[in-house]
C-alpha cells in the first residue's frame, strides 16, 4: 500500500490527476454529460494518498496529532462524492497534493557530509613494538601503545608525543591556519596531519573515544536530533477539523440543507495554507541563487528569519585563512628591510613550511631576486639553517635560535609581543649569533567583514566569534571588525558547547564556518551557513545554507531576505483564514455550492501564489549600502526587525566573553 501511495503521489502521477480534472471542469463549462466524471480519476489519484494518509494517523498517531490537514480533506472529498459533486471533491485533493510536493522539494537533504567525514578515519597505524616497526589496523591499536608517524600521514589516535618534533595541521579539529609546532610531551589529535618531522606517540584515546569518531558523533547526533518539519495546515489541524465540522452540522440542522453542510467542509480545507510556506520559500530560495547562496531547506530559510544571533568562525570565514608578510622589520642599521626580506626568502625557498612559503611568495611578487641556498637543514617544528651568499642564516622561532645561541635583546622580545598581539604569525632571523631581523606574517582579512557586522548590529542580530585559533590572534580580528563576544582556543566540541549555552538561554543562533571541524557546530545551531566556495565539501554538505561565492558580506543580504519570507509566510496565511472566512459566511447563506466554493476559496491560493512570487524579485540591499533603505527608501523590514535592545543583546552575549588578555 505504502508503494502505490508514493506512486501516486508523486510529480507524474499528480500531472495526470490535474490534466482529468481539467478535462472535468471543460466538460462542465461546456455542459457536456458524460457517465463518469473525469474528475473521479483525479480523486483516485490524488485523494487516495490523502485517505491513507488520514487512517495512518488516527491509528498511529497519539492524542491531537492523530487529526490532521488530511482529515480534513478526506472528510470534505467524500462528502462532496455523496452528494454528487465529484469536481469539489477532485479540486481540493488535487491543490493539496500540490502543496504536499512542493513542500518535499524545499525539505530535502543531503547528507553525504558525512559519510565523508568518516571516510577521514585513519585505517592504520605504525606500531612500534621492541624496536620493530609493523602496520597494524586502527580498530586494533590499544591504549598504551607506541606509534610512529611519518611526514605526511594522518595521525592514527590520540596520543602524547614521547620521541620527535614536528608540525601538525589541525584544521580538521581546531580551524587554525597553521600547522602547529609539536615536541616531547605535547598531545596530537586523531585524523590530523604530521606535516614536518617523524615522530613517536603513545596512544591515549583510541577507537570510539578518539577526537575524531567524537566529531563523527557529534554530527551524527545533530543530525539526529532534527526533528521533522510539520506543514502549516497540520499545525492549525487539531482545531481546524473539530471547528468545521461543528460548523458543519451547524450549518445544516439551520438550514436543513446538506449541500449547505458540504459546501462548508469544501470551503474550510487548508488549500492555501498548504501552499503558503512553499511557494514563499521556493521564490526566496530562486532569489538567493541569483546572488550565489544555495538554501537546502525551507526550514532553514525559516528559521533564519528568527536568528538573533550569529556565531561566526575566525579562520576561512572571517578571513582567507591564507597567510602573507605583514611586516618586515630590521634590528640591524646595515641591512636594509628589503635586503632582510631577500635573505630570509632564499634561505625559506627550500623550505615546506607555510611561514616560509609565504616569504618566499611574497619577496618573488615584489620582484626581488633571491640566492641559492647551501647547506640547507631543517629541524621540524622549530626552524631552518642555510648559507645564502656566504651567510650562515638562522630562520625560526624564538625558541630556536636561542637553542643554536642566539640571544635574544629586549627590543626583539618587544617586537615579537607586539606582534602577537596583533594576531600575526613571527619568523626571526640570525647571522653570527645575532638577529638581525623578524619578519610577520598575517591572515588577510574579508573586505566587508566589519561592514557585514555593523550591519548585523542594525537589525538587532548580535555577533560571536568561535574559534579554535589562539586568544590574541581572536582577539586581534574580533576587535578589527567589531566583535566584542570571543571565545578562542576552542575544539570542536568545545563550539557546540557555546551554541548550546546560547540556545539555552532562548537565543536562536546561526553558525558560520568552513572547515571539518565546524561541522558539528553547523549541524547544532538552528542554522548552519558554510563558506562554500573555499570551505571543506563535509563542512558544505553539513550546512543548511552555502555562499558559494565566499562573499561574506552577503549575510546581512540573507537575514533580510530570510526576515521578508516569514513575514510573507505569516501574511500569506492570515490572508487565507480571512478569505476562507467570507467563504464560509456565503456558504451559510447558500451563496456558495461545493464547486463554486471550491473556486472561490482557492482564490486564496491564487493570491498566496502571486505574493510568493513577489519576493522572487525584491530587492533587498547588499552589504555596504544603508541595511534599511531598499530603492532608497527606508524598509518596513528594517523598522520591524528591532527585536531586542542593545542591553539584550550584550546580556546575551555574556555567555561568550572572554577575560581581558
Amino acid at each position: 500500500m505504502q508503494r502505490l501511495n508514493g506512486f501516486l503521489a508523486g510529480v507524474p502521477m499528480t500531472i495526470v490527476g490535474g490534466a482529468f480534472l481539467v478535462a472535468s471542469l471543460i466538460l462542465m463549462l461546456m455542459k457536456i454529460e458524460v457517465p463518469v466524471d473525469p474528475a473521479l480519476v483525479s480523486v483516485i489519484i490524488c485523494g487516495v494518498p490523502l485517505l491513507y494518509l488520514a487512517i495512518w494517523r488516527i491509528i498511529y498517531n497519539q492524542g491531537m496529532s492523530k487529526i490532521s490537514s488530511a482529515l480534513l480533506i478526506s472528510i470534505a472529498m467524500i462528502a462532496s462524492i455523496a452528494i454528487g459533486e465529484v469536481f469539489a471533491a477532485g479540486e481540493v485533493a488535487f491543490i493539496m497534493a500540490i502543496g504536499a510536493i512542493l513542500e518535499e522539494k524545499t525539505a530535502e537533504r543531503s547528507k553525504k557530509g558525512l559519510k565523508e567525514l568518516i571516510s577521514l578515519a585513519p585505517q592504520q597505524g605504525r606500531r612500534i613494538d621492541n624496536g620493530k616497526e609493523e602496520m597494524i589496523n586502527a580498530e586494533a591499536i590499544k591504549v598504551g601503545y607506541i606509534l610512529r608517524v611519518l611526514p605526511g600521514e594522518t595521525i592514527p589516535v590520540d596520543g602524547k608525543i614521547i620521541s620527535g618534533n614536528t608540525s601538525v595541521d589541525q584544521a580538521i579539529m581546531t580551524g587554525e591556519s597553521l600547522p602547529v609546532d609539536k615536541e616531547v610531551d605535547d598531545n596530537v589529535f586523531c585524523g590530523t596531519i604530521n606535516r614536518f618531522g617523524a615522530i613517536d606517540i603513545e596512544a591515549t584515546n583510541v577507537g570510539e573515544h578518539s577526537s575524531l569518531q567524537k566529531l563523527i558523533r557529534m554530527v551524527q547526533d545533530a543530525e539526529n536530533k532534527q526533528a521533522p518539519i510539520q506543514r502549516v495546515a497540520d499545525k492549525w489541524a487539531t482545531w481546524l477539523v473539530p471547528v468545521a465540522l461543528l460548523i458543519a452540522v451547524i450549518t445544516y440542522f439551520v438550514t436543513q440543507d446538506m449541500v449547505r453542510s458540504v459546501t462548508v467542509l469544501v470551503v474550510f480545507c487548508p488549500c492555501a495554507l498548504v501552499l503558503a510556506t512553499p511557494t514563499a520559500i521556493m521564490a526566496a530560495i530562486g532569489q538567493a541563487t541569483k546572488q550565489g547562496i544555495v538554501i537546502k531547506s525551507g526550514e532553514a530559510l525559516e528559521k533564519m528569519g528568527k536568528v538573533d544571533t550569529i556565531a561566526i568562525d575566525k579562520t576561512g570565514t572571517l578571513t582567507f585563512g591564507k597567510l602573507e608578510v605583514s611586516d618586515t622589520i630590521s634590528f640591524s642599521e646595515e641591512l636594509s628591510e628589503k635586503e632582510l626580506l631577500t635573505l630570509a626568502a632564499s634561505a625559506e625557498s627550500r623550505s615546506e613550511h607555510p611561514l616560509g612559503k609565504a616569504i618566499v611568495a611574497h619577496a618573488i611578487s615584489n620582484n626581488l631576486i633571491l640566492s641559492d641556498a647551501e647547506g640547507f637543514s631543517v629541524e621540524a617544528g622549530k626552524g631552518i639553517f642555510a648559507n645564502v651568499s656566504g651567510k650562515n642564516l638562522l630562520c625560526g622561532s624564538e625558541k630556536y635560535l636561542q637553542e643554536n645561541g642566539v640571544s635574544i635583546p629586549q627590543q626583539v622580545s618587544d617586537t615579537l609581543d607586539k606582534l602577537r598581539n596583533q594576531g600575526k604569525a613571527s619568523i626571526l632571523a640570525a647571522i653570527d649569533g645575532l638577529c638581525i631581523g623578524v619578519i610577520g606574517l598575517s591572515d588577510v582579512m574579508r573586505p566587508m567583514a566589519n561592514e557585514m557586522v555593523a550591519e548585523l548590529e542594525e537589525m538587532d542580530t548580535q555577533t560571536v566569534l568561535l574559534t579554535g585559533d589562539n586568544q590574541r590572534t581572536a582577539d586581534y580580528f574580533a576587535k578589527r571588525v567589531g566583535i566584542t563576544s570571543v571565545r578562542a582556543d576552542l575544539l570542536p566540541e568545545e563550539k557546540v558547547q557555546h551554541i548550546v549555552h546560547l540556545q539555552q538561554q532562548g537565543y536562536s543562533v546561526c553558525m558560520i564556518g568552513d572547515g571539518v571541524n565546524d561541522a558539528p557546530a553547523l549541524k547544532t545551531a538552528s542554522v548552519g551557513v558554510a563558506m562554500g566556495a573555499m570551505g571543506s565539501d563535509i563542512a558544505v554538505d553539513a550546512a543548511d545554507i552555502a555562499l558559494m561565492s565566499d562573499d561574506i558580506s552577503k549575510i546581512p543580504y540573507l537575514k533580510r531576505l530570510s526576515n521578508a519570507t516569514v513575514r510573507t509566510i505569516k501574511f500569506s496565511i492570515s490572508l487565507a483564514l480571512f478569505i476562507n472566512l467570507v467563504a464560509i459566511l456565503m456558504s451559510f447563506k447558500g451563496w456558495l455550492t461545493p464547486i463554486t466554493g471550491a473556486l472561490v476559496h482557492n482564490a486564496g491560493s491564487i493570491f498566496v501564489v502571486l505574493i510568493a512570487a513577489m519576493l522572487y524579485d525584491r530587492k533587498f540591499d547588499l552589504c555596504g549600502m544603508h541595511p534599511g533603505r531598499v530603492n532608497g527608501t527606508v524598509s518596513i523590514s528594517h523598522l520591524t526587525t528591532r527585536l531586542k535592545s542593545r542591553s539584550e543583546r550584550k546580556a546575551a552575549a555574556s555567555g561568550c566573553e572572554h577575560p581581558s588578555v
